[in-house]
Formats: structure tokens, sequence, C-alpha cells
């Protein structure tokens, strides 16, 4: 019996079929593996197929669908146009939407790293800087000085002040002196009528003539005595009222002195009183009119020295050491910008035992009467001082979120920079940690940097 092969037109059809299945399963696992690698692999394998990593891959895993693509290619007769370019589509599509987020993925982080390298930073040119008032400095050692301050209040100088009375009992007949004029030593202030300086002048002329009487009659006695005509009683006699009568006359010019009137009445009679100025001054306070009926001790003007003045403060118990007599303060107006330099005149040596304080003064001069009586002031003294070995200028401090920063020049601008201080007092402070000798550091216009930086953070937030 003869055995030939069968020669069905079945048998290679069989075979293609077979082929364009395998493809397919090609085809599906390729996409598969697309989606379940990394976007970063799905785009290297969709363009060069991923070479890298081929390596660590069998070859079948990583050649199979180009290795099928060929054998397709070869078998191109044996199958349908449909059939091959469907597959090669479907694979394309597939790789296509995962390369795209990968690109996405990529460029995002490095958006955000570009974003926080300018984060903090304050770009600004030397014309701005210019405009917005920013001067540098450089940090370095400095004497720091402990200031205490004390309030206190401007008040006349006890001493240059004159509450000026009559001292005796009268009406005022003319008042030339006004509030607030400025009078000589000796200017006449008020005139006043007054029995009392009438009487003390009679009681004068009266002493006076009987002091003239008494010499006429010493004389006379003292040539009888002398001439052995009449007795030497007598003669003792007159010298005795003599003396008596210069001393009546001595005791009327005292009393006229004592209240001021002088020892004659002038063209306004026995009666006229003249109130003058003690010293040179000024008319803080009148009290009196034309017509006014005054005492003896009725404060009727008050003058006082302004060139000069006083400014009391009180000191607790704990700053006493601090202040001393002799000690140069300076005092500063509350009300305006002006300051002068004075001494520690007076230390109270007790402490109140209300307030638990001591007073204390500092004459002040004042030429120019800027010093007011009245005016509240801010009195400061140098506690002590120690050599800082780096210190910047108080104004360059700001403060950020609960820290200490000064502003230092880095390229581009300006950041802030967080700094430790110490000691410090109204134009130095003592830097602890943050900055180096010789830095550099913005001392002028810092609060405009501050300002800028706050905008930033603002507008980024938002």
């Amino acid at each position: 019996m003869n055995t030939k092969p069968s020669s069905s037109p079945l048998g290679p059809r069989r075979t293609l079929v077979a082929i364009a299945v395998i493809l397919a399963l090609g085809a599906l696992a390729a996409t598969l593996i697309l989606r379940s690698g990394t976007p970063g692999a799905a785009k290297a394998d969709s363009h060069g197929h991923g070479h890298s990593e081929a390596a660590g891959h069998a070859d079948g895993e990583h050649h199979g669908a180009a290795a099928a693509a060929a054998d397709g290619h070869k078998h191109d007769e044996g199958h349908a146009d449909d059939e091959h370019h469907e597959d090669s589509k479907a694979e394309k599509a597939e790789a296509k939407p995962a390369a795209q987020p990968a690109a996405q993925t990529a460029a995002k982080p490095a958006a955000e790293a570009g974003h926080g390298d300018d984060e903090g930073l304050i770009a600004m040119d030397a014309q701005r800087m210019q405009a917005a008032g920013v001067r540098l400095a450089e940090a370095g050692p400095a004497t720091v000085r402990s200031v205490l301050q004390l309030p206190g209040e401007i008040r006349f100088n006890e001493d240059r002040t004159a509450h000026v009375v009559p001292r005796v009992a009268g009406i005022a007949e003319s008042v030339p002196a006004n509030l607030g004029q400025n009078v000589k030593k000796g200017q006449l202030l008020a005139v006043l009528s007054s029995a009392a300086v009438s009487e003390q002048r009679s009681e004068l002329l009266a002493a006076s003539k009987r002091l003239e009487l008494a010499r006429t009659t010493y004389a006379r006695e003292k040539q009888l005595w002398e001439e052995k005509v009449s007795a030497e009683q007598d003669y003792l006699q007159a010298r005795q009222a003599l003396r008596e009568a210069e001393i009546a006359v001595s005791n009327a010019q005292q009393k006229l002195a004592a209240t001021g009137a002088g020892a004659g009445g002038g063209a306004g009679g026995l009666n006229r009183f003249e109130l003058r100025a003690p010293f040179d001054g000024v008319i803080v306070e009148k009290h009196l009119s034309v017509g006014e009926a005054v005492q003896d001790t009725t404060q009727v003007f008050t003058i006082s020295d302004l060139r000069s003045v006083w400014a009391e403060m009180r000191v607790a118990a704990p700053d006493l050491p601090a202040v001393r007599v002799g000690e140069k303060a300076t005092v500063r107006a509350t009300a305006f910008d002006s300051s002068a330099t004075g001494e520690v005149a007076y230390v109270g040596a007790l402490i109140g035992q209300d307030t638990r304080t001591a007073p204390a003064r500092i004459t002040l001069p004042n030429p120019d009467g800027v010093w007011r009586p009245g005016l509240f002031v801010n009195v400061e003294l140098t506690a002590s001082s120690r050599q800082a070995p780096l210190a910047v200028a108080t104004q360059a401090l700001q403060k950020m979120e609960q820290q200490t920063v000064v502003f230092v020049p880095v390229q581009g601008g300006f950041r802030a920079q967080p700094v430790r201080v110490g000691r410090a007092d109204g134009k130095t402070t003592e830097v602890l940690e943050g900055l180096k000798p010789g830095q550099s550091y913005v001392a002028e216009g810092s609060f405009m940097l501050k300002a800028e930086l706050g905008k930033a953070t603002a507008e980024h937030s938002h």
C-alpha cells in the first residue's frame, strides 16, 4: 500500500492561522507590559523599545513584538491586510496615551524646584536700593551701653524762682508789670499805698530830728565841760542822749529796709510803697490788679529765671546705684524732637514710704527757653558699658514670625537672616549668633525690605 503525504490545501492555511493567533497574543502582551510599566519606560519603549532595559528581559519578552512583526512581514502574502494593520494601529494607540502623562510628571517637579530657589529672595537692583533708602554696613565690634531711662517732668529751678509778696499791707495804686513779661532786677512791678509804710517813715523822720537835737546838745555840753563851765555829768548825759538818738534812727531805717520801702516817700508821699523785681526773670504768675487790697503775706507775683530749669524724676531703689550726683544725663522731650545734656544735681537721701522711690533732679541749661515747666521728658543715664565683639545698628533689626532677623545681600537681592541678639542700647545691638565679623547687612531701610517680603509672601499664598 502506498503511503504518500497528503497534499490537502488545508495544511498551509492552518499554519497561517496559528501564526496570526501568535501575533495577536504578542501584541496584547506588549500592550499589557506598556501599561504596567513606568511612564518613562512607556515613553522609551514607544520610541526606542527600551533597549537599556532589554538586558534584564528574556529575548522573547523584549523582542517578541518585533520578532513577531518581522515574521509577520515574511508571511505578508499569507495574511490579510486588515489583520496585520489593525494589530499595528492598536499597538500605537496604546503607546501614545502612556507617553503623555510621563512628560507632565517630569515637568511638574522641575517647576516646583525652580520656585523654591527664589522663595524668600527680595529682588532689588542698585537703582531700587537708592530709591528705597537702603544702606549697607559691616557687622563688627562696638561699645554697647546699658541705658537707664526714667520718666520726668520739667519744673522751675527753685533756686532761681521767687514768689514775690509786698511784705506790707496796702492797696494797689498801679501795676505796670504784665504776665509773661521779662523783667530786670530792680524793675518796678507795682505801687501800693500803705499806712504801715507811712508810720515807719514818720518814725524815721522823728528819730532823725531827735538825732539832730542830740548832736547840738552834745556839742554845746562838750564845749562847756572843756571850758570848765558845766559839770562833767551834763556832758555825759548829752553824749548818752546822742547815742540813743543814733540808735533810734538806725532802727527806723532798718524797718523800712526790711520792707523794701526805702527812706524817702518821694513825690507820692510817705505812704508810697514800690514793689520791685528781685532779679532778672519772667513773670510766670500775677495775682494783683489796680485797687486790690493785699496783705503783707499775699503772693502777688511769681518770677523765675527760665535760663535754667530742673528735670525732676523718681528713681526706684534698684536703679539708685546708676543715678549719682554729677553723672551726665540726656533729657529728651516726649512731645517733640528735642534733647539736651545736663548733670544730676540732687538725689534724695530717703526713699518714700508709699512710692518706694527717691527724688532726683537734673539742672538743665535753657538759654532758648525750649524747656518749659510742665513738659514731660525721658531722662537717659548710662548704667554700664561693655565691648561687644560683634554688633549691628539697632534699627537694622526686624521681627518676623517670632524671630529677630537682619537683611543681608545675596545674588540678585536680599534675604532675611535670623540672628540671636544680646545687650542693646538705642543705637547698637550685640549679635551672638547668625552673622560673621565683616559681613554686610542692611543698616538703613530694613523696614522697607520687610514690607516687600511680606507682600511677596501674601501673593504666593494666594
